[in-house]
């Protein structure tokens, strides 16, 4: 008989000392991973309790058993009532208080849990192979922890993400809206060279449209933070991909559906290092 395996799958848990709680994971990996030895590129994704509403085992194994996508270790991390807290942006809480644990929640994935990782599953030791993703509040807390910490990642793929984050409530008296605060918080960083943008969203993400200039908030948050980004020095197409679906809505099929193309811009043809 010949054992043919689409792919390895194990669930756990870490105790985070920042957190004070265990946060529960998924981790995937490529049949190979069987075979020893070499260390492996990571998509590590929030939001990781929406594995199986996401379509993804049946996503990840597709990927796996194309020659053109180099094989990767998927890690989930889960989350419950403790999402309002812990996503956000590491610097500030939102102008509601929300997002208060963001700093601590970075601290976490970048001091304990990537560590962890490169310790017990071969994760690779280079910031190149490791690509940060989530969605809504998920793709805020993802695009802010490799922004800012561009010596541990080399991409964020955010999906219908929550830039309208901000440290005030909007008002028309502030037309260019710098209280959005992922805007500053671009403007006041490092361009990091090596670092890669994938931003996502669909045409039908929301309605609202609090300046009235006709295109949906959603769109316009993310387009103002491409810009802030090429301002700050990164190329747009090149470091930057945007891709906006027709009639894509700001839920879990719309996401499946692209997350096949995320996966060949994060993996595929990856050159040798």
């Amino acid at each position: 008989m010949i054992l043919h395996v689409d792919h390895i799958s194990l669930k756990g848990s870490y105790s985070s000392r920042f957190l004070h709680r265990k946060l529960r994971f998924r981790l995937i990996a490529p049949p190979s991973f069987r075979k020893g030895g070499k260390d492996f590129p990571v998509l590590l994704m929030n939001d990781g309790q929406d594995y199986t509403a996401l379509g993804l085992e049946k996503t990840l194994t597709r990927a796996y058993a194309q020659k053109n996508i180099s094989p990767f270790l998927y890690v989930g991390l889960e989350t419950d009532e403790h999402r309002m807290h812990e996503y956000g942006t590491a610097s500030t809480a939102d102008y509601k208080g929300r997002g208060e644990k963001a700093g601590l929640y970075a601290r976490f994935i970048t001091e304990e849990f990537i560590p962890f990782l490169k310790k017990e599953f071969r994760a690779s030791p280079l910031k190149e192979d490791w690509v940060y993703c989530g969605m809504s509040l998920g793709g805020l807390s993802a695009f802010d922890i490799v922004f800012n910490r561009p010596h541990l990642f080399g991409k964020a793929g955010v999906f219908s993400g929550s830039f309208w984050w901000r440290k005030k409530a909007f008002t028309k008296k502030d037309p260019e809206d710098r209280s959005r605060i992922v805007l500053d918080m671009v403007k006041e960083g490092t361009y990091s060279p090596h670092l890669k943008f994938w931003f996502q969203c669909g045409t039908f993400d929301e309605k609202a449209d609090r300046n009235q200039n006709g295109i949906i908030d959603s769109i316009d948050d993310t387009l103002d933070l491409i810009r802030e980004l090429e301002l700050k020095g990164y190329a747009y197409p090149g470091q930057i991909t945007y891709v906006e679906i027709e009639g894509g809505k700001h839920d879990l099929p719309t996401w499946a559906k692209i997350f096949p193309d995320f996966l060949k811009w994060a993996f595929g043809h990856r050159e040798a290092h």
